[in-house]
C-alpha cells in the first residue's frame, strides 16, 4: 500500500465511529455540503472527505466534487453531498382501518414507489401482513434496489419488547395480536434483506416529520393527529422517539376533553378519541359517514368545499376547542418547544389557527405556549416514511456493520 493510501486510510479509521453521525447528517438534510459535515462532526476536512468517501463506496450518497458556484459566491464551492438517487431502500407499510399500503423508501426519505392495497382488512393480521409483504416484494422485484429491512406502521399502541398490538380497534384484529411476529417471519418468508420492525402509526408519523418534515429542527416535538378513526400522541425528546418503558407512552387519545361527553372504547367518556376524530366532526356536523371514501376524506371535503355552511363551522369550532384543551394539558406536562398535527387536526388547524393557538394558550399555564409555534404535518405518508425510518435505524448506527458485507 502506498503512503498517499495509507494516510487516506489512518483518516478513515480516526473517523469511523462518524460514519453513522455524518449519514444522518446527511439523511436529515443537515449537511447537505462537506463543509458543514466537518463543521457538524467536528473533525478535519480529510477525515470528514475520508468518511463522505466510504459512505459513497458503501452506495449511500454521492459527492458533487464540482457543484456549480452560487450566484455571487466567490472562491470554490464545497463538495456537495447527496442521497444516492439508486441507493438502498427500505420496505415500508402502513395498515388502517381502511386498507394498507406499501412502499420503497430511500434516504432523505424519499418515497420511491408505492403500492395501494385493498379496501378493507381481515380480521386475521397474518391474511392482511401477508397481502402488505406480497404487495412489497412486488415493489422491490420491479424495482431491483437492495433492501436493507421493513417497518411496519400500524394504528394500535405496541407493547415492548413483545411487539404486540394492544388495541387495534379499528382493525377488529384480537388485542395483543403478535404481529411484531407476523410481519418478521412473513418478512423472512419472502426472502427480503434485512431485519423487520413494527411501531404505532402515529410515532412513525412523528418520527418522520422530526427529521425530514415538520418538526426539522425541534428539540421536544409533540404530535397529535387523527387520521380514518381515533386519536394518537407522540413525542421526540432530544431528537429520539420517547416511547417509555413498554412502547405505551402518549396514548393521548384517552385525555378526558369532554366529561359528559361520548362513551370510549377504553372504558371512559368524553375522550379526544371519540370527541375530535374524524367520526365526531361529521357527528357534530349533522352529516352522515358514507361508505364511498374514507371517514378523513369526507371531513376534507366538507372542510373545503363547505367550509361556510353553518353546521360545517360550529363543528369546526367546537372540536377545535376540544382539540384545544386536550394540548393544553399536554403542554403543561410535557412544555414541548413545537405541536405538530396531523390528519383532521391538520386540517382544523388551517381553518382556524388563531382560535385553536388562543385555547392552548388561555389553557396552559402562565400563557407561555402562546408563543409555541403550532404547525401542521408537512409530510405526504408520513407514518410510512416513519415505518421505513425504523429499518434505516441500523443503517444509521453503523453503515458499515449493516452494509460492509454487500461492498465488495
Amino acid at each position: 500500500m502506498n503512503g498517499k493510501a495509507t494516510t487516506t486510510r489512518s483518516r478513515l479509521d480516526r473517523g469511523r465511529g462518524a460514519l453513522g453521525p455524518a449519514l444522518e447528517l446527511v439523511h436529515t438534510g443537515r449537511a447537505p455540503t462537506r463543509a458543514v459535515l466537518t463543521a457538524e462532526l467536528g473533525v478535519t476536512r480529510a477525515t470528514a472527505g475520508a468518511v463522505a468517501a466510504e459512505l459513497e463506496a458503501l452506495g449511500l450518497i454521492r459527492v458533487d466534487s464540482r457543484p456549480a458556484a452560487a450566484a455571487g459566491s466567490q472562491g470554490r464551492p464545497s463538495h456537495r453531498l447527496l442521497v444516492a438517487e439508486d441507493g438502498p431502500v427500505a420496505l415500508a407499510a402502513q395498515v388502517h382501518a381502511d386498507g394498507f399500503r406499501a412502499a420503497l423508501v430511500g434516504l432523505g426519505g424519499r418515497i420511491v414507489a408505492t403500492a395501494p392495497g385493498c379496501v378493507t382488512v381481515d380480521e386475521d393480521p397474518a391474511q392482511v401482513l401477508a397481502a402488505v409483504v406480497d404487495a412489497g416484494a412486488a415493489l422491490l422485484a420491479a424495482g431491483g434496489r437492495r433492501c436493507v429491512g421493513a417497518g411496519l406502521a400500524v394504528p394500535s399502541a405496541v407493547a415492548e419488547p413483545e411487539g404486540t398490538a394492544l388495541n387495534p380497534l379499528h382493525l377488529a384484529w384480537p388485542a395483543g395480536a403478535p404481529v411484531r411476529d407476523i410481519f418478521a417471519a412473513l418478512v423472512r418468508q419472502a426472502g427480503i434483506d434485512g431485519p423487520a420492525f413494527t411501531g404505532n402509526d402515529v410515532n412513525l408519523a412523528a418520527l418522520a416529520e422530526h427529521r425530514h418534515g415538520a418538526g426539522r429542527g425541534a428539540r421536544d416535538l409533540l404530535c397529535v393527529a387523527t387520521g380514518h378513526r381515533g386519536v394518537g400522541g407522540a413525542l421526540v425528546l432530544d431528537g429520539r422517539l420517547h416511547t417509555g418503558s413498554s412502547g405505551l407512552a402518549l396514548e393521548v387519545g384517552h385525555l378526558t376533553v369532554n366529561p359528559a361527553g361520548r362513551p370510549c372504547y377504553c372504558g371512559s367518556r368524553g375522550c379526544l378519541d371519540v370527541e375530535a376524530d374524524p367520526l365526531a366532526f361529521l357527528t357534530a356536523a349533522g352529516r352522515e359517514p358514507g361508505p364511498e371514501v374514507s371517514l378523513l376524506q369526507q371531513c376534507r371535503d366538507l372542510l373545503r368545499t363547505e367550509a361556510d355552511d353553518p353546521g360545517v363551522r360550529a363543528a369546526t369550532a367546537e372540536l377545535i376547542d376540544r382539540l384545544g384543551l386536550g394540548l393544553a394539558g399536554l403542554v403543561n406536562i410535557l412544555n414541548p418547544d413545537r405541536i405538530i398535527l396531523g390528519g383532521l387536526h391538520g386540517e382544523l388547524l388551517a381553518a382556524d389557527p388563531e382560535r385553536l393557538r388562543a385555547v392552548v394558550a388561555d389553557r396552559s399555564l402562565w400563557g407561555r405556549s402562546g408563543s409555541m409555534p403550532i404547525v401542521g404535518c408537512a409530510l405526504s405518508h408520513n407514518s410510512l416514511a416513519g415505518a421505513a425510518e425504523l429499518a434505516w435505524q441500523p443503517v444509521l448506527d453503523d453503515p458499515l456493520a449493516a452494509l460492509g458485507h454487500l461492498v465488495g
